[in-house]
């Protein structure tokens, strides 16, 4: 059974949770995209996994890192990236492509997290500084 350790760093007047888990680091999206907006972090979020860029990203992270990831529905995902109406959240992403370095949960203590690769993504999509900031603060932290 592995161990896991939820600590809290500090980014720019910032609280974002990491969670350690047999040596891998995941971060909390929604504590990241609570800098850019406190109020609404999840249309953040949403409006991150709205972009081409992004799901091709997270396809090919997911390909590479993950062997139950379901490459024909991140392929009709990512055709769909290209319509003004498209919309997906990350609890959608995850059920439809078996992605497993996400997840995402309601509820007091809930959140989207992501492995440390996904999240430094979203924080240089989020503010380049603040995830230059998040990456120096995370290697002081250990």
């Amino acid at each position: 059974m592995s161990q896991s350790a939820r600590r809290t760093i500090q980014v720019q007047g910032a609280s974002v949770a990491v969670i350690s888990r047999s040596q891998q680091d995941v971060f909390c999206l929604t504590n990241i995209a609570k800098f850019k907006n406190p109020d609404h972090p999840d249309d953040i979020i949403r409006n991150w996994l709205r972009s081409r860029s992004t799901v091709e990203f997270l396809g090919v992270w997911e390909r590479l890192n993950n062997p139950g990831f379901n490459p024909v529905e991140f392929d009709g995902i990512r055709m769909q990236t290209s319509l003004n109406s498209f919309v997906l959240t990350p609890k959608e992403w995850i059920e439809k492509t078996g992605a497993v370095r996400i997840t995402s949960s309601a509820g007091r203590y809930g959140g989207t997290y992501a492995h440390k690769d996904i999240a430094f993504e979203f924080a240089s999509w989020v503010s380049v500084e603040f995830k230059l900031y998040l990456i120096g603060m995370n290697r002081r932290d250990r």
